[in-house]
């Protein structure tokens, strides 16, 4: 099993872990002709790349926690196995901030592989109770 990484633009970087202990793989941004401002509206930014993967897997695109520290928010998202076009990445600006600029080769986000569980999906008339029951948002404390 592999994770196959085609790169659309030449200057486009393979998405990589940045330490032997990475759990994810780093996701650069890919803006050969400039850069990209950042403002409180979303905007998908490009990676430059395809995958494709085995069913079976499900890899997301997750956050990177120094970005989301200086205020730059990613939508976490699923790419689905039969999907064969370019990874993109939603990205804003929060809190007090009002832009971040992007630049070609900026790390972005990161890709994360996990096995996919399937199970079958059984409409019921009732759920087994449970000690948390119906609470939601926050139920459990602070």
């Amino acid at each position: 099993m592999k994770l196959k990484i085609k790169r659309l633009h030449p200057d486009a970087t393979i998405p990589s872990p940045a330490t032997e202990g990475a759990s994810g793989l780093d996701l650069y941004a890919c803006l050969p002709d400039g850069e990209l401002l950042l403002s409180r509206d979303p905007v998908r930014v490009p990676a430059g790349v395809a995958l494709e993967f085995p069913s079976g897997y499900d890899v997301q695109v997750r956050p990177r926690s120094g970005l989301s520290l200086k205020g730059v928010g990613v939508a976490f998202g699923t790419i689905d196995s039969d999907y064969r076009g370019e990874v993109l990445v939603t990205m804003w600006v929060f809190g007090s901030r009002t832009e971040h600029r992007v630049q070609h080769g900026d790390r972005i986000a990161q890709l994360v592989v996990t096995p996919l569980a399937r199970l079958p999906v059984v409409e019921v008339e009732e759920l087994a109770p449970s000690a948390r029951g119906e609470g939601s948002h926050g139920s459990t404390g602070t």
